[in-house]
């Protein structure tokens, strides 16, 4: 499925008049997800269930994805899985606001994309390792260990992190 422009936009004015209770699951599936520059994902999918409340719109968000990330210990490329879950309201009025300052636009839409990304951003990890056991690169020639034993002797302090 190709990406629209706001991919994660959502029209939510139906649930606004329904009686307090009322939900609604709103399944989403992308090849690939954009969400800003710092944040390109892979085999994106996941639910919105907006459920209609006394004081606005409750978006509980499950998504998962894949991100392109480089291993800190033998600089290769893979994917990691970013799991985002997350429970917001969306007020009707200011007053009602939660400390998110989410509130629910007059036309009816509500974009869950910075929701995502920056619970996504959460997900990724300060030190990105490709796998437990993964060795490395070599200190003297640069190998990847993983790859090729290339007989250089190493001590323990210089393997792993």
């Amino acid at each position: 499925m190709n990406q629209p422009r706001q991919p994660l936009k959502i029209n939510v004015g139906f649930l606004i008049n329904q009686n307090v209770g009322t939900s609604r699951d709103i399944e989403f599936e992308y090849d690939t997800l954009s969400l800003s520059k710092d944040l390109d994902l892979t085999e994106f999918n996941g639910v919105a269930r907006i459920g209609r409340t006394v004081q606005g719109l409750l978006v509980q968000g499950d998504f998962i994805a894949s991100m392109a990330l480089s291993c800190v210990r033998c600089l290769s490329t893979y994917p990691h899985v970013l799991r985002a879950r997350f429970k917001e309201l969306f007020a009707f009025k200011e007053r009602d606001m939660t400390e998110s300052e989410l509130l629910v636009p007059d036309n009816g839409f509500i974009d869950l994309g910075m929701l995502v990304r920056d619970f996504m951003l959460l997900e990724v990890p300060i030190m990105p390792i490709c796998k437990a056991d993964c060795k490395g690169l070599c200190p003297i020639c640069g190998e990847d260990l993983n790859k090729v034993d290339c007989g250089h002797q190493h001590s323990e302090s210089e393997e792993g992190y």
